[in-house]
């Protein structure tokens, strides 16, 4: 029988894994033509995760887990995850229950037609304000407007990946990863499956304002040099009307003998295109500091343990992962 790999990234998630597992393990009862396998990746949670996992895996031989060394992002995480997974195919969803389980066999039919990326795209989206809906909505029409490749809107990690795209996946080895963006970028044959987003089943949210907007300002960096056109393109606006100013004032001085504008005029001139100029190196800066950052060439991640034996993380080829295991 093919092996299916689930992929649960998984941080401070000791409330909801429980519950998690047995809506899991009802749908991999629902799919008996197939062999599973659950893989948590424990993003160095600081609660009981990582032993409600270990106890899981005592009763289940099912179920596989990473631990990586710290808290390195779901990104990366996700990543940590495609790297290990043995399955024909991966699944991703989150640990908080917000997106249903149940929603596997569909994407599995699917992808037994022939589809390479199966993802669910939410029709609505229980638990979260009117602001947080609208800012989304407002981020991915401009992400699709600025890039070239179509950016997915209103769809999450929650997907199912045919071998071949988790193979091209792991080829990306970015150290500040926009997974949501990669999935479009590496094309295939996509279907997409519309379901009603649930409100966490427990715990918190991970991501506050500040992270998504960091998320947010990866994704446009990620994939576009827009912002670096947009300030060339401003500077050249504003030197073309600082001519025409400039041409003003001579005239008028000289022909009408109108007197130049001190101080107020002068600070107000000084202050705009400093502004200008600071943004224009600040945008420089995201992009000068992604590269300062590639160029390290550090690993994406180091492994603390993988199932129940501690890694050796030793230094291997930045395209293939592999786990070195101290017994």
């Amino acid at each position: 029988m093919n092996l299916l790999t689930i992929l649960v990234p998984a941080y401070n998630e000791e409330d909801v894994l429980q519950q998690l597992y047995d809506r899991l393990n009802k749908v991999i009862s629902s799919v008996p033509s197939y062999q599973f396998e659950i893989l948590f990746v424990n993003d160095g949670s600081k609660d009981h995760t990582l032993s409600i996992i270990k106890k899981i895996r005592e009763r289940d031989k099912g179920v596989s887990y990473l631990n990586l060394s710290r808290n390195f992002g779901k990104e990366i995480a996700m990543i940590a995850g495609l790297d290990h997974a043995k399955g024909d195919a991966v699944i991703i969803i989150d640990a908080d229950l917000q997106d249903p389980p149940e929603l596997i066999p569909e994407m599995i039919k699917y992808w037994e037609m022939g589809y390479d990326d199966v993802y669910a795209k939410r029709k609505s989206r229980s638990g979260e304000s009117w602001f947080k809906k609208w800012s989304s909505s407002t981020f991915y029409k401009l992400l699709q407007k600025i890039t070239k490749i179509p950016i997915q809107e209103n769809t999450g990690d929650f997907r199912l990946l045919d071998r071949r795209c988790v193979e091209a996946l792991k080829q990306i080895r970015e150290t500040q990863r926009y997974t949501k963006g990669m999935f479009s970028w590496i094309g295939y044959h996509k279907m997409e499956l519309l379901f009603d987003r649930d409100s966490r089943a427990a715990g918190e949210t991970k991501w506050n304002y500040a992270r998504l907007v960091d998320l947010a300002i990866e994704g446009i960096t990620s994939f576009t040099t827009a912002p670096l056109r947009l300030s060339a393109l401003f500077g050249c606006v504003v030197s073309f009307f600082s001519f025409i100013y400039i041409i003003w004032i001579v005239t008028n001085t000289l022909l009408f003998g109108a007197s130049v504008a001190g101080y107020p005029s002068l600070m107000t001139v000084v202050l705009f295109l400093g502004g200008i100029q600071l943004l224009s190196l600040g945008i420089i800066g995201e992009y000068l500091g992604r590269i300062f950052n590639e160029t390290k060439r550090r690993p994406l991640y180091l492994i603390d343990e993988y199932n129940n034996q501690k890694a050796l993380n030793r230094n291997t080829d930045i395209a293939e992962v592999k786990t070195f295991v101290h017994h």
